[in-house]
């Protein structure tokens, strides 16, 4: 039976999708698996590496990410909790992968902000919440790592509001000093939780609520000094206000510790009952796309190389209104070309289940959807495009070239792949021809994951070479002959059809810039 309208804005109104957002080592994939241990999604969290005999995270599931301890690539995982369905994307910290946690960010409706409470406010994290700010996502703040030494929870409450503007909201207050991590004050009804530690912190914690009197008898000085910073909170009015956190005016914040499992249960039950649910998407032309209307998304993510028994595509979809039904025909808004979803998936990680249907809010990957690109709009019956993903402006460049000539089709084959999943920006030129491309990253990491892809997916290992450029510009195809002409610069093509211009530093083009008044050299600016 068909839903109706009102089922699908009930279905909506269920959805909670967010992402983790934080400076690498702040335990970005160490909470989204706790959260999923929570809501008993996965009867055991577990620790990159392992330790203890704890298995390797859902969410960093490919090689180097285990070898490395990093967030490498996105990774979406869905379960239900409470009455609600959880759409919760992990993103890489690392800013070498920068460009795909900005694709993430255009499709969720609300970011966790994590911060170490040992470090505070870290350059990447101040990226991502200008990207949050930009695109108007309320942002909820965990300190983590409260178990460890670090700085003083109201210094870190000044430090928030310094650097992002936005008046932090304690929701929960620690009990205990950075490093003496017993529990959380809930400052809404006063009640004290306390913590118990479980083996490695691979089970959920054990948590006891008391009365304020009880709390006080259990611990003494401790808990009086955390009502006291409570109660001065209170009065510098730092308490939550929806309508404010919605408006990035205010950022509630918890306290945890991920590794643990302490303070996590209280994250959830707020992403519940605070967070955003999915709402109308404004398309290319500023007008909203109501959730009951036929079924659109738009594709935020492709990934290849999941499933190592079969070399299949999957491009990840935000739904944005309607209900998407496996089998549907849905049009490709950009060639306006009907497009089969045969086999569709929800995704938890590298594992996946077939998915019926999916509600705004919801991620679903389309398998083997070569015809997808990270940008593109799908729609039923009444026709809209959303806003495209840009892509970053590289700052590396490397020429890539296969060892072995013989398996020159392979290494074809995985160029093409990687540059349609956007983990590479491929250039190419007439001079330098299709056997040694040029490769854009946003930093040298990205280059590795190259290498090894190459080898271990497409089996053609490579050979890479450093070029001396450090930024690009957009320019036109009028203006090549004048670039052709100077020291330093060369000209390539994106494969999106984009121009653009090598500089080896900024001298260099602002030395162009003044010997050829009028030129075209565009910064390409992410918005």
């Amino acid at each position: 039976m068909t839903p109706t309208p009102q089922t699908i804005r009930d279905e909506a109104a269920r959805r909670r999708t967010f992402a983790v957002i934080a400076h690498p080592d702040a335990g970005k994939s160490t909470l989204t698996e706790a959260l999923a241990l929570h809501a008993r999604a996965i009867g055991q969290a577990g620790a990159t590496h392992g330790k203890a005999g704890r298995r390797a995270t859902v969410s960093d599931w490919m090689q180097m990410e285990q070898d490395r301890g990093i967030s490498i690539s996105s990774a979406a995982l869905q379960f239900e909790y409470r009455d609600c369905v959880v759409n919760l994307i992990d993103t890489p910290g690392h800013a070498d992968f920068s460009e795909d946690t900005y694709r993430v960010l255009s499709s969720v409706d609300c970011a966790i902000m994590l911060v170490d409470a040992a470090k505070g406010m870290e350059e990447q994290t101040m990226k991502l919440f200008e990207v949050c700010s930009h695109r108007n996502i309320p942002i909820m703040t965990v300190i983590n790592k409260w178990d460890r030494p670090g700085l003083e929870s109201l210094e870190l409450m000044d430090e928030i509001q310094q650097k992002t503007g936005m008046l932090p909201t304690p929701l929960t207050w620690p009990v205990g000093d950075s490093g003496d991590f017993r529990g959380v004050l809930d400052r809404e009804t006063g009640e004290y939780t306390k913590f118990t530690r479980t083996d490695g912190g691979a089970t959920i914690a054990g948590a006891e609520t008391m009365d304020p009197a009880r709390a006080e008898e259990v611990e003494g000085d401790v808990w009086t000094t955390a009502v006291e910073e409570s109660e001065l909170l209170e009065l510098e009015e730092q308490n939550f206000d929806y309508d404010e956190f919605r408006a990035g005016k205010h950022t509630p914040v918890m306290f945890a510790s991920a590794v643990l499992n302490f303070g996590v249960a209280k994250i959830l039950d707020t992403l519940i009952d605070r967070a955003p649910a999915a709402e109308p998407r404004l398309d290319r032309d500023g007008e909203p796309r109501p959730v009951d209307a036929p079924f659109s998304g738009f594709v935020f993510k492709v990934q290849a190389g999941m499933d190592r028994n079969h070399r299949d595509l999957l491009a990840y979809i935000r739904v944005c209104s309607g209900v998407f039904e496996r089998g549907m025909v849905v049009t490709h808004a950009e060639t306006k070309k009907p497009f089969a979803t045969k086999h569709a998936q929800h995704v938890f990680g590298r594992d996946r289940d077939s998915v019926e249907t999916a509600y705004p809010g919801d991620v679903v990957g389309l398998v083997n959807a070569s015809a997808l690109r990270v940008g593109d709009s799908l729609y039923v019956d009444e026709p809209v495009q959303f806003p495209p993903i840009p892509s970053f402006s590289p700052e590396h460049f490397m020429v890539i070239r296969a060892k072995d000539p013989s398996k020159y089709k392979q290494f074809r084959r995985g160029i093409d792949q990687l540059d349609h999943e956007g983990v590479i920006q491929v250039l190419r030129s007439d001079l330098r021809g299709d056997q040694a491309p040029v490769l854009g990253a946003v930093g040298p990491i990205q280059f590795e994951v190259v290498e090894d892809r190459m080898v271990n997916e497409f089996n053609s290992p490579c050979r890479l070479e450093s070029l001396p450029y450090t930024l690009a510009r957009r320019t036109v195809k009028d203006d090549i002959p004048k670039l052709a002409k100077e020291r330093s610069v060369e000209v390539l093509e994106r494969s999106d059809g984009t121009l653009l211009a090598l500089f080896s530093d900024r001298w260099r083009l602002g030395g162009v810039e003044r010997e050829n008044p009028g030129i075209t050299l565009e910064p390409l600016v992410v918005t």
